[in-house]
């Protein structure tokens, strides 16, 4: 379509080059220059998460080595050959151009790559015109500030990020749409939504999207080339081998009350798993979005699957949920959860992260994108967070260190707890005059009012216990004691949020001195 805004050359993702430089690419051109490249930019992280999911599918069609791709299902059906390619493919350094230019210039997916294609939108539903429609066949539309994260919508909107209101939108371009887009379709929410007539029946209803309030961890290299090939999931077993694999973009668009198509290796099982449908209308230059159909794309339950980048948790009840997000959660807080293998803890790993080039080990960082929100309709806040080249250090290759890991992790969440009771016990002794100081009595903690100490005391201790822990985490402190570290960050924590003035008093005195006993507990009897 003449005019339109076609992904693979307009300059839409924000990039690093290893010059230092900062720049903005096509899809083209991102992956020509991958090996130029040092790092992503994008100012959303949901948006990012989403695009490594879409640019890992495209690099599994593109990745080669003497004519075998590593979306190969033949060499998939071993292992060992499909890692071997993967590291063939690795020693090349950079995509090959002709494979670049062959994927993008497929006949068959003229227009596809098109954001405002009329036939074809990337990653929409052109149908939303004729079927998201009031109940006198006018357009009913979902408004831009709907599609946008951050921005307020409705007469209760909070604004946050800007003046936006839904009786004067202001446009988006058409670039940071795309990012939107994409947030939308991996973290959209579940609940109310625009209506959706397809039969009689007008349903204003769909599910959460298949991350929302996740994290997702990527093994992280120097170069953008090494990241996207590691990005590739490695086969697995519980895809569907028998159906043909696709990307949206790349096959018809699905019914939306028939059956879900089979989650298959790699791409449905990265880009084919949304539940929401979106529209984008464009201004009249095609520069911008002015408005956006925001509706469900199917009421089928989701097929289960295992999502490679991120990290499982048992519950209760012995099952597994992937980690949600949290954004007062710093990264090295999940490091043993990710050095470790799924059998030594209550934790599985991404699959991503499993079976790594181990020439590439020690330059491999980890890159986490992670969304706070509810299961519903509720945003909190995003982030996104990279280790230091860490991966060296996973059990297989140095269990040494990621024991060492584990081991500081658990006595900062250890200190932490302990700090949370003690500075509780505090305010309680020190409010009450009825409350024995003593170190032997046992003060009763009023959970309906904790006083403020315990939350400013962890606010300032999170920081402080990172510092020690990265400090820590160096093979020639893998034998050193390391619960004091963590017990002194915790006391000066402590001492900062009962402050200088209070300690005047007799009774806020003897409280701070039973807390820092409190804390002191916790280190081994010959470092006490």
């Amino acid at each position: 379509m003449a005019g339109g805004f076609d992904l693979r050359r307009e300059p839409w993702i924000p990039v690093r080059l290893l010059t230092g430089e900062s720049a903005r690419l096509g899809l083209r051109e991102l992956f020509l220059r991958a090996h130029e490249i040092a790092d992503l930019e994008l100012p959303v992280p949901p948006a990012a998460a989403g695009l490594l999911r879409i640019l890992a599918a495209m690099t599994a069609r593109i990745a080669h080595d003497a004519g075998e791709r590593l979306d190969d299902a033949g060499i998939a059906e071993d292992i060992e050959d499909w890692h071997a390619l993967r590291r063939r493919v690795l020693k090349h350094g950079r995509f090959d151009p002709d494979a670049v230019d062959a994927y993008f210039d497929r006949e068959e997916l003229a227009g596809r790559f098109d954001l405002f294609d009329e036939q074809r939108p990337f990653l929409q539903d052109p149908r939303l015109i004729a079927e998201c429609v009031d109940g006198k066949g006018a357009p009913n539309t979902s408004g831009v500030n709907k599609l946008v994260l951050g921005r307020p919508t409705g007469i209760n909107g909070a604004v946050l990020f800007g003046h936006f209101t839904d009786t004067a939108p202001v446009p988006v371009p058409a670039a940071e749409a795309v990012w939107h887009l994409l947030a939308q379709l991996y973290f959209g929410p579940s609940g109310q939504c625009t209506p959706r007539r397809i039969t009689d029946q007008r349903t204003g209803s769909g599910d959460a999207a298949p991350l929302r309030k996740s994290v997702s961890y990527f093994a992280w290299a120097p170069e953008l080339f090494k990241s996207l090939v590691l990005a590739v999931p490695a086969p697995q077993s519980e895809a569907d081998w028998t159906a043909q694999d696709a990307c949206p973009w790349e096959e018809e668009l699905n019914d939306p009350l028939g059956p879900l198509p089979a989650v298959t290796w790699p791409c449905r099982l990265l880009t084919g798993r949304f539940r929401h449908a979106v529209l984008l209308k464009p201004s009249a230059d095609h520069r911008s979005v002015v408005d956006a159909y925001i509706t469900w794309s199917t009421h089928e339950s989701p097929l289960q699957a295992r999502d490679p980048y991120q990290i499982l948790d048992r519950r209760k009840d012995d099952t597994f949920q992937p980690r949600e997000a949290d954004g007062a959660r710093a990264l090295w807080r999940d490091l043993d959860s990710l050095l470790l293998k799924d059998s030594q803890q209550d934790a599985q790993r991404p699959p991503c992260l499993e079976d790594l080039p181990k020439r590439l080990l020690p330059s491999l960082r980890v890159r986490a994108y992670g969304f706070e929100q509810d299961g519903q309709q509720k945003d909190s806040v995003w982030f996104q967070a990279t280790t230091p080249p860490v991966l060296q250090w996973q059990e297989e290759t140095d269990a040494e260190m990621a024991y060492h890991v584990m081991r500081c992790h658990r006595v900062a969440e250890d200190a932490a707890s302990r700090l949370d009771f003690a500075a509780k016990v505090a305010w309680r002794i020190a409010t009450d005059a009825n409350t024995d100081a003593s170190p032997k009595s046992k003060a009763k903690i009023d959970q309906r009012k904790p006083g403020p100490w315990a939350s400013a005391a962890l606010s300032r201790y999170w920081p402080l216990a990172e510092r020690e822990f990265w400090r820590l985490a160096s093979p020639d402190q893998a034998t050193a004691c390391v619960e004091r570290p963590f017990v002194e960050a915790a006391l000066a924590a402590l001492d900062e949020s009962i402050g200088q003035v209070g300690r005047a008093d007799i009774r806020v005195a003897r409280a701070r001195n039973r807390a820092r006993s409190i804390l002191l507990g916790l280190l081994p009897v010959k470092a006490a």
